[in-house]
This record gives structure tokens, sequence and C-alpha cells, in this order.
């Protein structure tokens, strides 16, 4: 889906160079399964979308795959990924095991729909963002804390990963899609 690729490349680049990931193997599985496409070498290449004034980003067909028209430099992503790991390095102290561990059963329960987990990991995001205190801006101690628990969880059962992952882009695209795109 075009409309994540960026949110895509940079948790995928970001859970990539994050100290502590217990879940390479699996994490490199993602983009075999094709839940992250369009990656070389580690990292999303065809991220580059270019945002519309009617909010949509453009893209077209090619041999059937979509192609992006070039905006976003892989190597911008790359960066961005390693400066906010560095932070979410320091956040990770912060996060308690009891709020990693209920989002562990959330994720667990097959019962709970796409937006309920969605919920349910955004209300531990807002939580922490005002329990920890920070100077930088609230948008990037949210994007850097959702990215934090996405290792966190997948840390501690990596058959996680998929569907933390998934629900952390839907997450991030949808509360920080602008922020993200101006960052980069």
């Amino acid at each position: 889906n075009g409309s994540v690729q960026m949110e895509c490349a940079l948790l995928y680049s970001f859970l990539e160079v994050s100290s502590d990931c217990k879940f390479r193997e699996q994490l490199h599985c993602l983009q075999s399964q094709g839940i992250v496409p369009f990656l070389k070498g580690g990292y999303c290449y065809d991220d580059e979308v270019e945002l519309q004034t009617d909010g949509n980003r453009s893209g077209h067909m090619q041999n059937g795959e979509l192609v992006f028209d070039p905006e976003i430099n892989e190597e911008i992503v790359r960066i961005i990924a390693a400066q906010l790991a560095e932070i979410g390095d320091q956040f990770d102290k912060e996060i308690k095991a009891r709020v990693v561990n209920d989002l562990v059963q959330h994720f667990l329960n097959e019962n709970l729909s796409g937006e309920e987990i969605t919920q349910r990991m955004s209300e531990a995001v807002e939580g922490l963002a005002r329990a920890i205190p920070s100077d930088m801006e609230q948008e990037k101690a949210t994007l850097v804390l959702a990215m934090v628990l996405t290792k966190k969880i997948a840390n501690t059962m990596p058959s996680l990963l998929h569907r933390v992952f998934s629900t952390t882009v839907n997450y991030i695209s949808q509360q920080l899609h602008n922020y993200i795109a101006a960052m980069v």
C-alpha cells in the first residue's frame, strides 16, 4: 500500500539499526513475506512518494508493480531511523515491563480487531508520552515511543512481529504522517 511506504521504511530501518533487537531473523522475513515491500539491502528504496495537494501520494503502475515518483532518499530515511533509534535507546529503560506485557496480551488476543489493537497501542504510547519527561517535541517522542514499543513487544514474543509491525505502521501513518513527511 503506497500510503504507508514512508512509515514502513522508517519503522523497518529503526528496528534494523536498534540495539538489543532479538528478532532480526523475523524482521528480515517481513521482506520475504511481502509485508515490507520494495526493499533492497535491508531498506526500502521505492518508498519515494510525492504528497499531492489532495493529501494523497502519487504513484503509477509499471509492469504490475506500484512505482512512486522519486521524492524521498533512502539514505535520509536511514539517517533519521538511526537518530530515532538513539533516542529510543534512552526511552527503552523508562518503559515498564508491565506496559509491554499488557500489549503482548492484546496482540495475542485473536478476538481484537486491528482497530482495537491500534487503539490499545495508541493508549499505551500516549500514557508513556505523559509519564516520560522529555524536552523534545511531542510528535517525535510519540513516534519514538511507538517504535520502541514495537521493538520491545517483538523482543518479548518474536512471533508477534508481523502483527505489531503492521499495527505500528498503521498507527504512525494515522497519527504522525505529516510529521514524518516533514522530517523526511
